[in-house]
This record gives structure tokens, sequence and C-alpha cells, in this order.
């Protein structure tokens, strides 16, 4: 569920931005739009003053760094004098990765030789679905034009019937997806994600190691109950930590971020990733793989336990030893922060007490959470399951349909997923990745590789390979089946090979400042340069590779998975 741009979070004139540094060129639009305003409690931002000194606290001051969704239209810009030339304004499509993305697809089609065991209808698929998938890395157009018009393409060719091109609309755990952004607004709208971290705050933030754990802490309890990694960054954690690091004289985009908030916003990123990978619900990603596994016929049992029992002890063991290593290689200037669990305190005293609304959304999430654990059992699908909860919301009135509709996020993934989700599904049906497995395991072979030592392989390769996407759930819907079909082709149990893959799309989403929306949003805050957010990526890149192989592989044994 996460992009590189939140074109909602940065908007002119009725809001601030979230940073001031230019935009980098990768973008995804896996973004959600947040609205605190229409909350029913002040926003962390709006209750903790950002003084200069940390002596300094008013909790009703005007905030500096707001974030609101789009409520007006930018204004218009002032028009040029007689005497200048109008500018040009480039419409539609940029050539240059528009001809690029294009140019893949024909060469594909038209001058790479068609294999035997491949049918004509197949390869030509196969060049269209390239080019979709080259135009999600060189954006010629947004992600959702850009899909529609790869389904245009199909359809246009004959390639794909009608009723087969848009199959996949009419898939639960797209549906699934697309419902749980509107969760994430209805924890950003009452205010609930905001106080549950606040308490962590309050009762961890003696010292900086203790506040980070309690950010970390509150992310994991949260999670589940919210899937989406860019919500919880731009919408509770990074209001708060950067009305503690302000208010201890810890400015973005100077040399005193260092003093403690370049280390908050490095330890959230980072934890943020084994949280996601924690639990199947905290992520969408995690249920369009599986989704994708089961298209492939690996089916998952009871998945939501499943997924939590396998990840629970590598993703554990990396929660609680990434504050003390970044710590160590990115320390902070300030080791005690005495005033965090004041300001908390009086943060909590403005938010007054748990409104109704908030306990609606509690109970509805806790009653979602159950019946995701149990739902297998009961014979009640997730998808369902989200449904009744969205119900629960909107007949409550935390949210009203207007917060769904203004879920643009949500809409324009139910589009680009779908389509991409068809598009990797007939390629499984027309042999396309059960020709490509063989040709990779073949060549496997020829190295005589086990399958444990060809499961480090590809794991590593689809790991790395994420640098040059700027969406998580792009890169599932690119790779995913390509890669669990090469890894059972590999002799690698199907069960293991596409669990270890959906840990790895959350893990990669820390790599770099454009590899995922949760990256954005903390990048965007001003207080990690690129040189330290890459150098501190791939630092922890290996040493989650060490746990999650080490810890991991003794606990999947155990369970019984290989």
């Amino acid at each position: 569920m996460e992009s590189l741009a939140l074109h909602s979070l940065s908007t002119p004139s009725s809001t601030v931005l979230l940073h001031r540094r230019p935009q980098p060129i990768f973008r995804s639009q896996s973004s959600l739009p947040f609205n605190p305003s229409s909350r029913s409690t002040p926003s962390i931002s709006q209750s903790f003053s950002f003084p200069s000194k940390p002596s300094t606290f008013n909790p009703f001051s005007k905030p500096h760094f707001p974030i609101h969704a789009n409520s007006s239209p930018p204004p218009s810009p002032s028009p040029p004098s007689k005497s200048e030339p109008l500018p040009t304004i480039l419409q539609g499509a940029k050539p240059i990765p528009f001809l690029l993305s294009i140019s893949i697809g024909l060469i594909v089609r038209f001058f790479v030789p068609k294999p035997v065991e491949v049918t004509a209808q197949a390869w030509q698929l196969l060049s269209i679905f390239l080019s979709t998938i080259a135009g999600l890395v060189l954006s010629p157009l947004p992600v959702g034009a850009w899909a529609f018009l790869g389904l245009t393409t199909s359809v246009v060719t004959k390639t794909l019937t009608f009723t087969a091109a848009f199959s996949a609309f009419t898939n639960e755990v797209i549906w699934l997806i697309v419902i749980s952004f509107f969760f994430a607004r209805g924890f950003v709208k009452t205010g609930l994600g905001d106080r549950i971290a606040t308490y962590f705050v309050k009762w961890m933030g003696k010292s900086t190691l203790g506040l980070s754990y309690g950010l970390v802490f509150s992310e994991v309890l949260i999670a589940p109950a919210m899937p989406s990694t860019t919500a919880r960054a731009g919408g509770v954690f990074l209001p708060i930590i950067k009305s503690l690091a302000l208010s201890a004289g810890s400015e973005p985009n100077s040399p005193t971020s260092k003093r403690l908030g370049s280390f908050l916003v490095q330890n959230q990123f980072q934890c943020a990733a084994n949280s996601s990978a924690l639990f199947l619900t905290a992520a969408a990603q995690n249920l369009l793989c599986v989704k994708l596994a089961e298209e492939l016929g690996v089916i998952i049992s009871n998945p939501w336990v499943t997924w939590f029992k396998a990840a629970s002890l590598p993703a554990f063991v990396c929660l609680l030893a990434t504050p003390l290593i970044l710590y160590k290689i990115c320390p902070p200037e300030i080791k005690d922060t005495p005033e965090a669990p004041a300001m908390a305190t009086k943060k909590l005293e403005t938010m007054g007490p748990v409104t109704k609304n908030e306990w609606i959304m509690v109970s509805t999430m806790l009653f979602a959470v159950s019946l995701w654990i149990l739902g297998d059992a009961i014979g009640i699908a997730s998808a369902v399951t989200a449904m009744v909860g969205l119900s629960i919301l909107l007949v409550s009135g935390v949210l009203d349909w207007q917060d769904c509709l203004n879920e643009k996020s949500a809409w324009d993934t139910l589009a680009w997923f779908a389509i991409l989700v068809g598009m990797a599904s007939q390629l499984t049906n027309l042999g396309i990745v059960g020709w490509m497995s063989d040709c990779v395991a073949n060549s496997l072979r020829t190295f005589s590789l086990s399958w444990p030592a060809s499961l480090a392989v590809l794991q590593s390769a689809y790991f790395f390979i994420h640098y040059l996407f700027a969406s998580q759930t792009g890169h599932v819907g690119a790779l995913f089946s390509a890669f669990l079909a090469m890894q059972r082709a590999a002799g690698v149990p199907g069960v293991l090979a596409a669990l270890a893959l959906g840990y790895n799309t959350n893990l990669f989403g820390a790599i770099s400042h454009y590899s995922s929306g949760q990256a954005a949003v903390y990048y965007g805050a001003g207080y990690v340069d690129l040189p330290d957010i890459f150098r501190t990526g791939f630092i922890m890149a290996v040493i989650n590779a060490i746990i999650w192989g080490g810890v991991g592989s003794v606990w999947w044994k155990f369970l019984g998975l290989y």
C-alpha cells in the first residue's frame, strides 16, 4: 500500500509542503491523501508547538507543518506581461519516457525471436506487459493512466478479450486493498492513531532510545488495523517526530537536524519495514502477494495466522535490534528527552477523553482483525470482513461517503492494480510464466545449486531489483509471479517461497528515498540527506537479510514450512 511524491500531501495555497527539497524523479501512485483537519481532535502538530528551544512550549501555538488534503484549488499563476513570450507547456505523455517504454514492447514483439514453446498470443501479451512495466519505472504518464493504455492495447490488438482484460476488477483482494485505504483515513480522521502513539511517548519517552522504542511499539500496535505504511507515516508518526525534534531545537535542513530528528526519522523509517512485514493486513502489497501466490497454485492456509507466525520471530528480533544499531551508526546528539513525556501529557490533556468516534473505530478494527484471524475457520472471506467494517464506519458516521470519494489513491489503486494483476494472471494462463521459470531453473541447475542456494540467489535478485522501482506494489505486480514460479521450478517449497517474497517486499521499502510511499514521507521531512539514507538503507538491508535469513530459516524449519 506506498509513493515518492504524495500528491495529496504536497499542495500549494491551502497547505504547507511536507518538505522543502526538490522532489526526486521517481514517482508512484500508491499515495494516500490525508485530511486530519476534519478530525474531531486536534492533530499532533496543532497541540505541540515548535519552539527553537526545548524549554519553550505552547500547546495552542500555530503549527509549522500541518498536513492537509487539498481543500481548495491552487492559485492561478500571474499572467505574463505582454513583453514576455508565453511559456511552452508540455502536455500529455513525456516524449522520451513514452518512446522508451513503447520501444521495449515493440522490440520484444517484432525483433526478438519467439520461442517455439510460446504461442503468438502469449508473446504479444508479454510485449505489452513489458511496455506497461517499463512505463511504471519511467513514468511517461501517471501509473493509472499508463496501465489503462496497456489494457486498451491488449483489447484493441485482440490479444485479450474484453472480459479477460477486465476480469481482475472483481478480484476480492484488490477490493480489500481499496477498503484498507478507507480504514487508514478513519484512523487519521478520528485522531486514534495520534492518541495511541502519544501514550507510548508518555510512557517511554524519557530517553532518546526509549522514545524511539515507544514510537516503534505504537506502530506495531496500530499496523494490523491500519493497512497502509504510508498512512501511518504521514498521518501519525511524522507529525509527532517533527514536534519532538523541533521542541528539542532539531531543525530540518540544518546542522541541528542530527540533534534528534535525523535519528528518529531513520529509526521509524527502517522499523516500519519490519512492522509492515509482521502482519498480513499491515500493508496492501502483502494481500496482493497472497493473491498472486494463489493464482500459481500456492495456497496459504489460514493466511493471516500463517503470515504472522512465520514473520513473528525474525520481525521482532529486527524491531528490537534496529533502534540499538541505528543508535550506534547514526547517533543522536541528544541522549535524554526528559520533556517528551510532559509534552505528551499536555497533548493528551488537549485531546481530551476518548471520543465516541474513536471508540467506534477501536471496536470496528478489533472486530475486523478478529474475523481476519478466524475467517477461514468460520467461512468469512477477508474482503467481506472489510466490507462489513467499512459499513459500520459509514452507518455510525465515523466516515462519510465523501471521505471515501476523496480517497483518490484508493480508486487509482483499484484501476492499475487490477490491470497488472489481470495481465499477470493471463501471462500465467498462457504459459509465459511457466516457460520463463523453467528457463531460469535450468540455468540454476547448470550451477548445481541446491534449492536453499537457489532461494537465496533469487530472493537477493528480487530484493535489489527494487532499486529500479518506486513502488512496492508495482514491484509485486510486475515480478512476484515470475520469481515465485522460478523458485518453485528450482525446488523451493511453494509456501516458503511465497512468504519470503512477501516479507522481502516490505523490507526493500526502506532502501532508498524513492523505494516506497513512507520513504517519500520520511525523506521529505528534511532531516536525512541522500547519502545518509542510501548508506543506512544498505546497511540495514544487510542486517535484515542476516536476521531474516538466519533466525527466519531456523524458525521456519521449526514451523514445518520446509
